[in-house]
């Protein structure tokens, strides 16, 4: 409360942004929504809660998205293992920037654009784990190594390798090249042993690239129900890379990159022979990676927090145990995303804008107009929906953070 005597030192436009401040905090219905787009550009969070923002969309608690970041830091450097966290999950700078600040050597990216982007946000280190097959993604690779030379991205085919070459000959450039090799996901990866050499041979012997070493992305393992079990997936898929890796350092070749890894394998990768971690998920969890179990709880994945939600709110209520949301197909509503704080509800849709509570038992308090939270089934599915990231400490808007390199023009 302002005394009669702080309202007469103070200028008046402080006060009176005080006490306005004050109403909006208490009262979501006398924020000036007009001002709204302004307030976020400016960084002016002021009266800004949970309850002001527009629905669907997606919030981070501040505290539990920090508490993730120095969890995995926290691990990588005790392991020892590098980590080069995947970007395609967040798609933010800003995000990025806080990895790296407390210790990432760098990002991976799953696209040009995506790489592009971070490049341009002030990110080095950026790895972008898909081969350029096309004329424009290896002209835009070269472009990039251009300006960036700390850029690096993957080959598994000799006909990109030359293609690479003559592009990189012709703009006098050295790209940073690794080779990927099969790790029992077979969307990618030449394989192991006598041709995964021949290419990295290949790689290394020309004048326009620099062989960085190896990248084995063991895609199934990550997801593999039961923290025993997901060691001994991982194990199999790596022995692969394991026996590249030896057939290069006899054959003379430095392999100082063996790159793979993911949030569900992060603490066990170590121990089969990778040098850094392309771990994304941690950030945030998603409700699908949370039932893989963890190395301390075999049904629930614990070791990081669910520190994202997806905000929506109750549009209408005129049907026995059910309600309809704004939370539809557009926001990526699915069967399998959880509510959060409320296990009695379930997720379902309804249409594009639509989106469905259900409930058996219980329910009964949810009401026209009430938020509720709820935490997506894929990260990488669910970002690519929506634009920012409102970020939260308890109700209070703290920060907004931009997300990049979706689908569109920015993938373009």
């Amino acid at each position: 409360m302002t005394s009669r005597r702080q309202f007469f030192a103070a200028p008046a436009a402080t006060v009176l942004a005080s006490m306005v401040s004050n109403v909006a905090r208490a009262n979501p219905k006398t924020f000036p929504y007009s001002e709204f787009e302004q307030r976020i550009a400016r960084k002016d969070f002021r009266g800004m809660t949970k309850a002001t923002l527009p629905t669907p969309c997606m919030v981070v608690d501040i505290d539990l998205f920090q508490k993730n970041l120095e969890t995995m830091a926290d691990y990588a450097e005790k392991a020892p293992i590098l980590l080069r966290p995947h970007v395609k999950v967040h798609k933010s700078v800003d995000i990025a920037k806080r990895q790296v600040a407390l210790g990432a050597i760098g990002i991976t990216a799953a696209t040009i654009a995506e790489s592009e982007l971070m490049s341009r946000g002030g990110i080095e280190g950026v790895l972008w784990t898909k081969q350029p097959a096309s004329q424009n993604n290896v002209q835009r690779a070269i472009a990039l190594t251009q300006r960036d030379p700390t850029f690096l991205f993957v080959v598994d085919d000799a006909a990109v390798v030359a293609n690479v070459e003559e592009a990189a000959e012709a703009a006098k450039v050295k790209c940073r090249v690794v080779v990927s090799v099969f790790a029992g996901l077979t969307r990618q990866g030449i394989a192991n042993g006598k041709p995964a050499l021949e290419l990295a041979q290949r790689v290394s012997s020309s004048k326009h690239m620099s062989f960085e070493g190896f990248m084995a992305y063991s895609g199934y393992a990550s997801h593999t129900k039961g923290w025993a079990a997901r060691r001994k997936k991982t194990e199999e898929d790596l022995a692969g890379v394991r026996e590249t890796v030896a057939l290069a350092k006899k054959a003379g070749l430095e392999v100082p990159i063996v790159s793979g890894g993911s949030t569900g394998t992060y603490n066990m990768d170590h121990e089969f022979g990778l040098t850094e971690l392309e771990c994304g998920s941690y950030v945030f969890m998603d409700a699908i990676y949370r039932q893989v179990g963890g190395k301390t709880n075999n049904e629930v994945y614990t070791d990081f927090e669910s520190s994202m939600s997806v905000l929506t709110t109750v549009d209408s209520k005129h049907h026995s145990g059910q309600a309809t949301t704004d939370y539809g197909n557009k926001a990526m509503a699915q069967l399998t995303d959880q509510v959060k704080g409320m296990s009695w509800l379930q997720v379902d849709k309804q249409g594009a804008e639509y989106g469905l509570l259900k409930w058996k038992d219980g329910g009964g308090e949810i009401k026209v107009g009430d938020r509720v939270e709820i935490y997506c089934s894929n990260l990488d599915m669910s970002t690519n929906c929506y634009d920012r990231y409102y970020v939260t400490k308890g109700d209070e808007v703290v920060d907004v953070w931009p997300i990049m390199g979706r689908s569109g023009a920015a993938q373009r």
